[in-house]
């Protein structure tokens, strides 16, 4: 196991119960939505019909996304690097199949999965270039991988000595990739030729690619990841859809 991947399970175990303490109702009252500004699926249309498709949230900390799906006829299966979320998970989801594993290394057949999906889950905390392959490789001929992850633009203007978000770039565009966070996670935020690039290496065609910001009532739990002023006049995030060749 990587040195990224153990820090971010250790992480994520000892942040588990903290975390959904602070946005699991929000999670949980509208599950089938996107970021942290909950962006309905019915309103974006990533995902699309999912009845009796095999699914893998691939990071599903407590499993909301994947539960409501299971509930529209996906034959879903969670997956977390994190036991304590997947505890969370188990008490939301007595009978939903969840695994303990890392987004680099997934204990699934080649061909096994309709679609790959997470919601800022395994694409933003292990490496590009091996979480992708892996994802092509669970991936039907067709099949379909979407991501929801922190757009590049939260990071470049992050002024890190007055700790807030702010109107002004503060690192160069050559500092996106890997970015450790103080007492925090260790992410990967690319800019879009890098996601296309790695995308594309590994048999992949993008078919969308959906920036996020918030709408003018939109309201968060998540307020130090990207205030509701700043998110509705520049993208916090984006979801990327690619079809698998």
């Amino acid at each position: 196991m990587s040195s990224h991947v153990r820090h971010n399970r250790a992480f994520w175990d000892a942040d588990a119960d903290s975390y959904q303490a602070a946005h699991g109702e929000q999670l949980a009252r509208s599950p089938l939505a996107w970021g942290a500004y909950r962006v309905p699926e019915s309103e974006l249309q990533v995902l699309g019909d999912v009845d009796g498709l095999r699914v893998l949230e691939l990071g599903c900390g407590a499993a909301q996304w994947s539960v409501a799906l299971a509930e529209r006829g996906a034959r879903v299966v969670g997956l977390d690097v994190s036991h304590a979320q997947l505890l969370h998970a188990r008490r939301s989801a007595a009978t939903l199949p969840l695994v303990h594993a890392s987004g680099e290394q997934l204990p699934f057949a080649d061909s096994s999965f309709d679609v790959v999906f997470c919601d800022h889950g395994a694409l933003s905390f292990c490496d590009p270039d091996v979480s992708v392959s892996e994802c092509a490789r669970l991936l039907r001929p067709g099949g379909l991988l979407a991501f929801c992850c922190t757009h590049p633009m939260l990071y470049l203007t992050w002024d890190d000595a007055r700790d807030q978000q702010t109107r002004k770039l503060h690192i160069d565009y050559s500092q996106l990739g890997q970015m450790a966070l103080d007492e925090g996670t260790i992410d990967w935020v690319l800019p879009p030729g890098a996601w296309i690039k790695v995308l594309r290496a590994n048999g992949f065609e993008v078919e969308d690619l959906v920036e996020l910001c918030a709408g003018e009532d939109a309201s968060t739990t998540y307020l130090d990841f990207a205030p509701p002023k700043w998110a509705r006049r520049w993208p916090a995030e984006w979801i990327w859809k690619a079809r698998r060749r």
